[in-house]
């Protein structure tokens, strides 16, 4: 399962919030809670969050096997 949980931290340790993506960056309010909810997300989307970020995939999400 993919979750998002390193999105957050890594929002928190570059200074941004979801305020500053929604208004500054034109991120919508459905994609910040497809996020939260660990839903799916497109390459494009999370391309769009590593370059904002200036961060790694590794840094927004992490896999780890079902159980």
């Amino acid at each position: 399962m993919i979750t998002y949980e390193p999105f957050y931290r890594t929002m928190k340790q570059k200074g941004f919030t979801t305020y500053k993506l929604i208004n500054d960056y034109g991120i919508s309010r459905s994609l910040i809670d497809r996020l939260k909810h660990n839903r799916p997300i497109t390459t494009v989307t999370l391309n769009d969050l590593c370059t904002i970020l200036d961060c790694r995939v590794e840094d927004i999400m992490v896999y780890t096997k079902d159980e």
